[in-house]
């Protein structure tokens, strides 16, 4: 079947996440039937370099024979049984292997990352309930945080068309400002946004911290926030603040876990531990849906108790699936047995030469970069840029998606260099059809 086929059999039958799909009437949808690498195919054979890791998910690119080896020596042995009341040899060693990574003890598994947002918070609020707190029952997260659409996680996100939107369901929750490096003013380091924000946050603690639970936070980068960046000293002070005023620290690393921004976890660069970690997007190397909550040992303690009441009350049906878990192993071994971190410190200083044009083109604004994220702003006055851009970049074979204004770039780790010029001229040419106030592609699948 034709590309044509199958977009229209999927428009009439697939209802697709986070999309109006009236808007597909004039940009279609692309069909993929196959990946490897860093590169999509539909099926006409056309090629696309998914330079967001499709949502950030495929660390070390599609089809990474390691993980798929994995998952068919796992079929072999046991796809899945409850994790209640039994267990099994890939979740009990990927809790090992990521207790160890994280300095962080017991390990409670969901679907994903909303789902280890929901745990998280639930978590941190029965632990005060059964440490005999139970007045704090609050969250505080940052301005323009994202944290999930399920409704407990949309309590703790900061876009407006959700909260908006879905205001009626919402338990509120309160908000800190961000240390978005971008709003230095002049003379100000990054380091100088970062203490700013953490002293707000401490007016905050101190007049609200006896009913607040969590500060939850996406470490050194917010994503839906256009890839925001913060110095690691805000990490350092948001501990010395949740330690002052007995608050937990959630550490949403569901986007920048796994290596993103250079260090195995992005709270690591601070030198801190948070209370709990949440984990998800890369960890299976985008094979399987997978989502994980580390947390510390005396938070487990306190729910460990003759009552069924004091246990945690949450589940999954296909929590700590065993083929997922071999698939997030097979990502560990990568890591360890590659080096994938120095590999990638080397690949970001390629990439980063290939950039420097665009970064320097009066347009662009903010351009920045932290392990394997890049992001810059563009001055410009189309209300379209988003999906112009994007289309501007599908006809030259290359997915980047925009947020609002701004481009960013978080491709797997295996880009080559080739790739990576294929890239970085793809991305230059694209803003320079957008801001000529060229029309968006109305077919993105006519590639030449």
């Amino acid at each position: 079947m034709s590309n044509q086929a199958w977009l229209e059999r999927s428009f009439n039958a697939v209802w697709h996440p986070c999309t109006q799909m009236k808007r597909h009437e004039r940009l279609p949808i692309v069909p993929i039937a196959s990946a490897n690498g860093v590169w999509l195919t539909d099926f006409d054979g056309k090629r696309y370099l998914d330079g967001v890791s499709s949502w950030w998910v495929n660390l070390f690119g599609h089809g990474h024979p390691r993980i798929k080896q994995a998952i068919r020596d796992q079929l072999d042995q046991l796809e899945h049984v409850m994790l209640a009341g039994f267990t099994h040899r890939p979740v009990v060693e990927l809790s090992e292997r990521l207790a160890a990574l994280s300095g962080l003890g017991h390990a409670f598994y969901g679907s994903d990352g909303a789902s280890a947002t929901e745990i998280a918070l639930k978590m941190s609020f029965h632990y005060w309930k059964n440490s005999g707190q139970p007045g704090k029952i609050r969250f505080v997260s940052l301005e323009n945080s994202y944290h999930g659409e399920t409704v407990g996680a949309l309590a703790v996100t900061d876009v407006p068309l959700f909260s908006s939107t879905y205001a009626d369901l919402l338990k509120p929750g309160l908000r800190a400002p961000s240390p978005d490096a971008r709003q230095a003013a002049p003379g100000e380091t990054a380091a100088d946004v970062a203490l700013r924000a953490a002293r707000s946050l401490e007016n905050l603690l101190a007049k609200h911290g006896g009913e607040i639970a969590a500060v939850i936070v996406e470490p050194l980068v917010q994503g839906a926030a256009g890839m925001a960046m913060h110095d690691p000293i805000y990490l350092t002070e948001l501990r010395r603040l949740c330690d002052r005023y007995q608050v937990h620290l959630i550490a949403d690393e569901i986007a920048v876990g796994f290596g993103r921004t250079g260090s195995f976890f992005a709270y690591q660069q601070a030198d801190i531990v948070p209370d709990f970690l949440c984990l998800s997007k890369g960890i299976t190397g985008g094979f399987l849906p997978l989502s994980c909550v580390l947390a510390r040992d005396e938070i487990y303690q306190a729910f460990y108790h003759d009552d069924v009441a004091r246990g945690f009350l949450h589940s999954h049906s296909y929590t700590g699936n065993a083929l997922a878990c071999a698939a997030a192993l097979a990502v560990l071994d990568i890591f360890e047995d590659e080096d994938a971190l120095a590999a990638n410190r080397a690949k970001a200083e390629a990439f980063n030469a290939r950039l420097a044009p665009i970064a320097a083109r009066a347009d662009v604004r903010h351009f920045r970069h932290r392990g394997m994220i890049w992001a810059f702003d563009v001055d410009t006055t189309r209300s379209d840029f988003a999906l112009a851009y994007f289309s501007a970049m599908l006809k030259r074979g290359c997915l980047l998606r925009p947020i609002g204004k701004t481009v960013y770039f978080m491709p797997p780790y295996t880009l080559n260099h080739e790739e990576m010029d294929w890239l970085a001229n793809a991305a230059f040419a694209a803003l320079d059809e957008v801001q000529a106030g060229e029309s968006a592609a109305t077919d993105p699948t006519a590639l030449p």
